[in-house]
């Protein structure tokens, strides 16, 4: 049997922005997180390579079950690309399998960066993350085992060529979730015909969340030492956050007992269809609802009554 009265952390809630730093995994970071706020529940919103670093939400408590939309949501990177060698795992921290000598002009980059923005297909790379038969594709990719794998739609919303300094170049990229920034830089650097790798890469934007709102390591333990765990609770955005776009739908008491009682619900001023936020007239957000087929407002994901 367990110990009883073991200490299980706090059931707090909320979405803190962490700048995670270059060599840890987005795993390690996260339970970093945690135990310095001991939290009871934590959770990241899609991961980052150890190489890379900026922004990463941590979700705690209630905020885990928002999670997803984070998860699915637009992001931007800052990438520096290395011309001339590939490797292979397309960035820094896999061996060299081809050189080239680098004849490029930033006239030829800008015209090919021109044919990656919009909508494009990338295949995944043999040491991305995705899942085939329960297999990470990375796992299999270091038994030598490579395996076909089909393109997959991406959008690229934005893509700002920021230096070039031969062999190294420097963008901005603002794109659709499944984005794969060691791909596209792989991709440009074929199609320049010198190969390319990563050899930088920092995330500033998920969803609605901007870098101005991202915190260290080391600013997390300043605060953590002169105002303790009210001074890193003070840093946590609000579990709606991850889903204040969306349209608002406000309830009185009456309303917000039904949802919370799992039904649906009619509200004149309701969109027509898609998801919303669900707030009571008093501010506190409830979940997330969506409009079914009657037009009525039927609850999706609830937050806790007690917690």
């Amino acid at each position: 049997m367990g110990r009883r009265g073991r200490n299980k952390g706090r059931k707090i809630n909320g979405i803190f922005l962490l700048n995670k730093p270059i060599g840890i995994s987005s795993n390690q970071a996260l339970q970093r997180v945690k135990r310095m706020f001991n939290a009871a529940k934590a959770g990241h919103t899609g991961s980052l390579d150890p190489l890379a670093t900026g922004m990463l939400p941590i979700c705690l408590g209630e905020a885990t079950k928002f999670s997803q939309y984070l998860l699915d949501s637009d992001k931007r990177y800052q990438v520096q690309g290395l011309l001339g060698i590939k490797t292979e795992t397309a960035d820094a921290e896999g061996a060299a399998i081809a050189t080239s000598e680098v004849k490029v002009s930033e006239h030829q980059l800008i015209s090919v960066m021109e044919n990656y923005r919009g909508d494009i297909e990338q295949i995944p790379s043999m040491y991305s993350a995705i899942k085939v038969d329960g297999q990470p594709l990375y796992k299999l990719a270091r038994e030598g085992i490579t395996i076909e794998r089909k393109p997959r739609p991406v959008t690229i919303h934005e893509l700002e060529l920021l230096s070039f300094d031969t062999p190294y170049v420097e963008m901005d990229v603002y794109c659709s979730k499944g984005t794969y920034i060691r791909n596209l830089i792989e991709d440009i650097g074929d199609d320049l015909e010198c190969g390319a790798h990563v050899t930088k890469l920092h995330r500033s934007q998920v969803g609605p969340y901007q870098a101005e709102s991202m915190f260290t390591f080391e600013e997390l333990e300043a605060l953590l030492e002169t105002k303790g765990l009210d001074g890193l609770d003070e840093k946590l955005l609000p579990v709606y956050s991850s889903v204040a776009h969306w349209p608002e739908v406000v309830l009185d008491t009456s309303l917000a007992f039904y949802v919370q009682q799992g039904q649906p619900i009619q509200i004149s001023e309701a969109p027509q269809k898609g998801g919303v936020r669900l707030m009571t007239d008093k501010g506190e957000f409830l979940g997330i609802g969506e409009i079914n087929e009657d037009g009525m407002v039927a609850p999706k994901r609830l937050i806790s009554q007690q917690t």
